[in-house]
């Protein structure tokens, strides 16, 4: 295998395991700390870092005229999109929470339907967002007190709309381009999501819960140098020199990890329902795959 593939290959395994595993981290922080500041400062750290690092070595700043978009991008993705999701692990179990994350793609897909490209939905498509729905109403359906439970509510909610964020600022991404390097983009979202979370969090009065413990800290800094500065450099490397359609695979594999991640670490459960919600959604996931490929391969 040639040395730059191999590289590639190695930062696509790298994905896999990492992402899989911010899930725990989130989990663990958010036992301790305040989760809008937790979010926020670990994104105001990790942006500058990274920025620092591209500028030494001689990477442009993106355009006035690219800001803006750069801004509305970095605010759906981390600010709603990762934003929300700590907030809503603070009742969530972070295996069922990448489970769910895995639906982006069926939001991708709707929000695009709607949007003035009006991009078409094909049979392939329509079949996997209904597995999709099917085991996502497994997971909640076979225990619907629990969505009475006004917290555990909260957090459904929470990750519901980090979803539509995630998703809607997917769509604005490939839609709007900006004329900059990924990574200086992404230091430039970073910086600014972390701004505004932080600035929230400390509106909303967390600084005064914002107390590291041994636990806390670790995941904090873990999330900043692993989940942060080291995995999304890899997914900019595996997605320049491997297929985007290999790279994206890594969404089947998150959340295999996480929930076990969950069940070993933190006792969170695994059954027999949440086993067959989570195989049918990956399934509905990969024919949404299919079907947006067939529309790519039509056109």
């Amino acid at each position: 295998m040639h040395k730059k593939n191999l590289t590639a290959f190695l930062s696509w395994v790298a994905i896999c395991i990492i992402w899989g595993t911010t899930y725990l981290a989130i989990r663990v922080g958010v036992e301790d700390l305040p989760p809008i500041l937790f979010s926020g400062l670990r994104w105001l750290i990790a942006g500058p870092i990274l920025l620092s690092i591209l500028k030494y070595r001689g990477m442009a700043f993106p355009k006035k005229s690219d800001l803006v978009p750069i801004m509305i991008i970095g605010l759906a993705l981390l600010g709603l999109g990762n934003g929300l999701v700590v907030f809503a692990e603070q009742w969530i179990p972070s295996g069922l929470t990448a489970l769910l994350i895995t639906t982006v793609p069926f939001w991708i897909v709707g929000i695009e339907s709607l949007s003035p490209s009006k991009t078409k939905v094909n049979f392939k498509i329509m079949v996997g967002l209904s597995l999709g729905l099917v085991g996502v109403g497994i997971i909640f359906g076979t225990d619907l007190k629990t969505l009475f439970d006004p917290q555990y509510l909260t957090g459904v909610i929470g990750i519901m709309v980090a979803i539509i964020g995630w998703s809607a600022g997917t769509v604005y991404s490939k839609h709007k381009k900006v004329n900059v390097h990924p990574l200086m983009s992404a230091s430039v979202q970073m910086t600014v999501s972390g701004a505004v979370l932080s600035l929230l969090g400390l509106a909303l009065g967390e600084v005064d819960k914002f107390n590291f413990t041994a636990e806390s800290f670790a995941a904090f800094t873990y999330l900043i140098i692993v989940g942060a500065l080291i995995a999304y450099s890899a997914y900019i490397y595996a997605i320049a020199h491997l297929p985007i359609s290999f790279v994206s695979t890594y969404a089947y594999v998150n959340p295999i990890i996480a929930l076990f991640l969950g069940w070993l670490v933190l006792d969170e459960k695994i059954n027999t329902t949440i086993i067959v919600a989570a195989v049918i959604i990956l399934i509905g996931v990969a024919v949404v795959k299919k079907g947006t490929e067939s529309l790519k391969s039509e056109n």
